[in-house]
């Protein structure tokens, strides 16, 4: 077997292999990207006068795939620079290349003869010990495996990529009878580790885990809905945020699927089933009738929703007309939206006794049974079906922790009552005196399993915060964050105050987290598990405070956070900021001074005040500068205006990054800092970090002056604002920001190349905040920004 994978090969250049293809190249991966030969000329081919034998035509297929990557939305690429580590071919020609890659994966047609055919031909030029995998969403792996050789099915599984492979974190892994061990081990790892994934190993049943419950669940509410007359828009107001469901729900998610391929995947297990777990996976006849319609969803502009002007409609599935959307509205709805947890929210709905309680019973209480009856048949244990619903569907809860959620026992009965066959396994499970499928004990999770409870396994590298709290108490808290013990002497600094906007309180910990980890630890890392890593300051208490004129308490908090984050930077120990998702304003401004930042790639960093009326008041604005420059190699000739217009631009533009990648070539991110694919990953890495650099005998920074463009300098920035307001693409507030934020970064009214210390820059920083603050169209836009949600452009 392959020591690492170092290269791979994709055969099918469709939507899905072009998107497995683009996320082995974010990972660093040289990939060949292959597709079958045209039979046929375009007449753009015709008329440059090309034939069938050409290179072009002949690798069509793959160059045009490759094309569509650098526009498709969401984009399969964290960098476009990714772009150059995939190359194309075809499958007549390029076979032969197949022997210089170590893993190769077939995405071809979802049918069984032709994925046979073409793994027939990859055996012919496959060099020995090289993985190959299907990735299928529920073709059987052994049936395609019959005929190769036992060397070939030794190195052979089904690996099933949720599409798009760069976001959804689930891949299931299938193995055949003949299918290695410790290929199987070494690709779980590789999966986890490498490509950042969630794996699951799935057995070789029909459409695997997460599709085949995902499927009978979606296609159990579209029943419940007609039986109860309930409309599109009704179902989808209660099953999406308010049971941990994705804000898409069901339908809008259906639409953004594509309804020919949900009808594709339940046909696949409507065919090899029988009884009544058949009929559940037949398509009623109204979705049948939007099939004939090519009424698909997002792709055709029309399905279960369509837009017209600003309004988006619902579809009667009586009528198959358009019309305003409802939401359901009930006691138990509005019982739930005020209780607080998931947990808390699921029973509230689920024993009420009202329109939304019965259908939410009725669609759940089936999906739980049939979780419960497929133990075994589509996977081995419990935790592997959760977790695939969680990683694949986006559920915050898999069945078995719902289950667990809404109480085992009571759920029982009431199951019984109404003549549910509940599994002989989990009446065992009962009458053992066990109410739940998981429990906590001694600080572990152990999950219900044969008669016994097992330990759940996890990656080495899954941090899990709430267990560490649990297992080692927390050092200190208070409302905004908290300090813990990550292990191995290494502290983390924890942001829990509502969004993990910053506030006095996280400032105060921050102070005191530098302070004890000076006297106790190796180092310090920053990160949490929230949604986001920190969108930001407390702009509701900045607004309430610039309303009621209270400029002496938002001097304090800005001078307070401008000192935390010097604090920070010159922090005697290691200090290592672990973003992810949103890191906003001054979420950016907590990494920015750090002595190296470990980001998730899906990392959307960026100093965004511009947008509240605001600049960066946390030293942003300095410590972007300050980082560029740094980034110029010693003995460089550093263009002291260039940098200063690109910071200016970033900042000015409220630029932000779309991956850990893109926020590298924004200057947010060095070559110091690190990238973690896997996000469950980011604090064992982070930790990892902050130890190497321990080890290495870490010293801060030493504090020195920083060279500024000074007047000139300040005038060719404002000069480019100044254009833009003139192009249309500015408001007279914006140059008005746009000056403000020119004056500090050109490190005021100094001569070109003046050295100025850092305090300088900070008190400049912190007067332009200010009198930003004070504006009325400034608090308009953070007014509308608290309001709305989105920037006002005033």
């Amino acid at each position: 077997m392959v020591q690492f994978i170092k290269k791979a090969a994709v055969l099918g250049s469709g939507v899905m292999g072009s998107g497995i293809a683009a996320h082995l190249a974010n990972i660093g991966i040289p990939v060949l990207l292959l597709d079958i030969v045209p039979t046929e000329l375009t007449d753009d081919e015709i008329q440059k006068g090309l034939t069938l034998e050409d290179k072009s035509v002949r690798n069509r297929f793959a160059d045009l795939a490759v094309k569509r990557l650098l526009k498709q939305k969401p984009a399969p690429l964290t960098t476009k620079e990714n772009i150059h580590l995939i190359q194309t071919g075809n499958m007549e020609d390029d076979l032969e290349r197949l022997k210089d890659v170590d893993w190769i994966i077939e995405v071809v047609v979802e049918r069984l003869e032709i994925k046979r055919q073409v793994l027939e031909k990859i055996e012919q030029f496959r060099k020995p010990g090289s993985i190959v995998s299907s990735n299928t969403s529920g073709i059987s792996i052994e049936a395609m495996a019959e005929g190769r050789s036992e060397e070939f099915k030794k190195h052979f599984l089904g690996t099933h990529f949720f599409n798009p492979p760069r976001y959804l974190k689930l891949l299931e892994m299938i193995p055949t009878m003949e299918t290695d061990h410790s290929v199987l081990a070494y690709m779980k790892q590789f999966g986890e580790d490498v490509l950042g994934k969630g794996v699951v190993v799935a057995k070789d049943t029909p459409n695997f885990i997460a599709n085949r419950i995902g499927t009978y669940g979606l296609l159990v509410t579209v029943k419940e809905m007609v039986k109860g007359g309930y409309s599109v828009g009704e179902v989808d107001s209660i099953t999406g945020s308010l049971i941990g469901r994705p804000k898409s729900a069901t339908f809008r998610t259906l639409d953004v699927v594509g309804l020919d391929t949900f009808a594709h995947v339940a046909h696949n297990v409507y065919e090899k089933v029988e009884g009544e777990e058949k009929k559940v996976f037949e398509i009623p006849s109204f979705m049948k009738r939007m099939l004939e319609e090519k009424r698909l969803g997002s792709k055709t502009g029309l399905g279960f929703y369509k837009k017209e002007g600003n309004e988006i409609l619902e579809l009667n599935y009586n009528t198959m007309e358009y019309e305003p959307r409802k939401k359901l509205k009930t006691p138990a709805i509005e019982i739930a939206k005020q209780t607080k947890g998931l947990k808390g929210k699921l029973k509230a709905l689920l024993y009420a006794d009202d329109r939304a309680g019965n259908l939410l019973w009725n669609i759940l209480a089936p999906t739980l049974l049939y979780s419960a009856k497929l133990v075994g048949e589509i996977a081995d244990h419990i935790v592997d079906i959760d977790r695939a619903m969680k990683w694949g569907f986006g559920w915050e809860l898999g069945p078995f922790e719902i289950w667990d959620a809404i109480g085992v026992p009571k759920s029982i009965r009431k199951m019984e009552k109404e003549g549910l066959e509940v599994p002989e396994w989990v009446f065992k499970m009962i009458d053992q005196g066990h109410e739940s499928f998981y429990k906590q004990e001694n600080n572990q999770e152990l999950y219900y399993h044969n008669g016994e409870f097992r330990l759940v396994e996890r990656n080495k590298k899954a941090v899990h915060i709430q267990s560490l709290k649990e297992a080692k108490g927390v050092i200190k808290k208070n409302s905004g964050a908290s300090l813990v013990d990550l292990g191995d002497d290494v502290a983390l600094l924890e942001f829990h105050s509502p969004n993990n906007a910053i506030g006095l309180d996280i400032i105060q910990m921050i102070d005191y987290a530098v302070e004890e980890v000076d006297r106790h630890y190796k180092g310090l890392v920053i990160g949490n598990q929230g949604k986001n890593f920190c969108v930001g300051a407390n702009l509701a208490l900045i607004l309430m405070e610039a309303q009621d004129d209270n400029y002496f308490e938002i001097e304090l908090v800005v001078r307070r956070f401008q000192q935390a984050m010097m604090k920070l930077k010159y922090s005697a120990k290691p200090v290592v900021a672990a973003p992810f998702n949103m890191t906003l304003g001054g979420g950016a401004e907590v990494c920015l001074p750090a002595s190296r930042i470990q980001a998730a790639s899906e990392t959307y960093i960026g100093l965004v005040e511009v947008g509240v009326g605001l600049i960066p008041g946390g030293g942003g604005n300095k410590e972007l500068y300050i980082k560029q420059l740094e980034s110029i190699p010693k003995g460089v000739n550093i263009d002291l205006q260039n940098i200063a217009n690109k910071v200016f631009e970033t900042i000015a533009t409220a630029k932000v990054s779309t991956s850990a990648q893109e926020a590298r070539e924004n200057g947010f991110l060095n070559q110091n800092d690190g990238i973690s694919m896997n996000g469950d990953h980011l604090l064992y890495e982070a930790k990892q970090k902050v130890l190497s650099l321990y080890e290495a005998g870490y010293r801060p920074p030493v504090k020195k002056k920083i060279p500024v463009v000074g007047e000139t300098g300040y005038a060719t920035m404002i000069l480019a604002a100044q254009s833009m307001h003139l192009s249309g693409y500015a408001s007279e507030h914006d140059v008005k920001i746009a000056k403000k934020l020119a004056y500090v970064l050109a490190g005021g009214k100094v001569p070109f190349g003046t050295k100025v210390d850092e305090e300088y820059l900070l008190d400049l920083e912190r007067e332009a905040f200010l009198s930003l603050v004070g504006e009325p169209k400034s608090q308009q836009r953070m007014q509308h920004m608290l309001l709305k949600g989105k920037p006002l452009r005033n």
